[in-house]
């Protein structure tokens, strides 16, 4: 039986995990090696109402994310935002150690990292898209995370908030730039979902998919290939500069000139093929793209 266990605070998190009560209750640092769940054996599904970032040493459990299963290694990170669902299976690790980052988003109420954390992709990734460390950078993110601790615990005063932004900032901008690292270094994992998704992308419309299913989108093809749609995104971006929209754009562009210049199809019927509800909005979309009307680009053939 499945037991579900939501975390509305900080407090509440730290009562559960048989931690003393947080110093500060909107934000808190602990080593992984001091938490003591209480919940049981059976697989359990954790909801986070905050930021949770986890930096996990000899964890020997599993991870269940969606229908996917993953392992942690040595030196990983997985990052949680608010309402996110995870499931851990199996009986808690006795040897799991690191850190455990939690923040509450009322924490960066009025600083720009408010906004700017929401536009970190790797908040929504899928839990077997972590970040691997090297031993360097483990040791960057580590010495971070003690400082933060260090923060929360000795140092209260008017200076304190600004100085624990600061140094969150300074962490997500660290992950950041290892997970641009990671896509460099696993570049032919990242290849072969790039050459896997653009011959999915192409058989869409080959197959004649959009016919019946309509436009395609990034959901569909992160489902094809078992990643989550921000990962997809920032994959493709690091490799080719283009996010996977703009890659579905440009293969819907070359499919419509290719009606456009080889058939006598209509333009709705054009339309229609490659998956629009509205001819307008295809003629929209080829214009602002092409700066040619379809007809106008046809012309251009004749």
């Amino acid at each position: 039986m499945k037991n579900q266990h939501l975390f509305n605070s900080v407090s509440e998190y730290h009562t559960a995990m048989n931690l003393k009560k947080p110093t500060n209750p909107l934000i808190s640092v602990v080593r992984l090696e001091d938490v003591c769940p209480e919940f049981g054996v059976e697989m359990t599904e954790i909801v986070f109402n905050f930021y949770t970032i986890f930096l996990k040493r000899d964890f020997d459990g599993k991870v269940k994310y969606g229908q996917k299963y993953y392992d942690f290694d040595d030196g990983t990170m997985s990052f949680f935002a608010p309402k996110q669902k995870v499931s851990l299976e199996g009986t808690p690790p006795s040897n799991v150690n690191g850190w455990m980052l939690v923040i509450h988003p009322d924490f960066l109420h009025g600083y720009p990292l408010a906004k700017k954390i929401k536009d970190y992709g790797f908040f929504d990734y899928a839990t077997h898209e972590a970040l691997h460390l090297s031993e360097a950078e483990d040791d960057i993110i580590g010495g971070l995370m003690e400082s933060l601790q260090r923060e929360i615990t000795d140092k209260i005063d008017n200076h304190s908030q600004d100085v624990l932004v600061g140094y969150i900032d300074l962490l997500l901008s660290y992950c950041n730039r290892f997970y641009t690292r990671q896509f460099i270094t696993r570049k032919k994992v990242s290849n072969d979902l790039l050459v896997k998704f653009e011959t999915i992308l192409k058989e869409y419309y080959s197959e004649e998919k959009a016919v019946t299913a309509g436009l395609p989108t990034v959901h569909y093809f992160a489902d094809q290939l078992f990643v989550s749609t921000n990962y997809l995104n920032d994959m493709l971006k690091n490799l080719t500069g283009q996010t996977t929209q703009q890659h579905i754009q440009n293969q819907l562009l070359e499919k419509a000139k290719e009606f456009l210049s080889t058939t006598e199809l209509s333009i709705s019927e054009i339309a229609y093929q490659l998956g629009f509800e509205y001819p307008q909005s295809f003629s929209k979309l080829f214009k602002n793209k092409t700066q040619l009307t379809p007809l106008k680009f046809r012309q251009s053939y004749n």
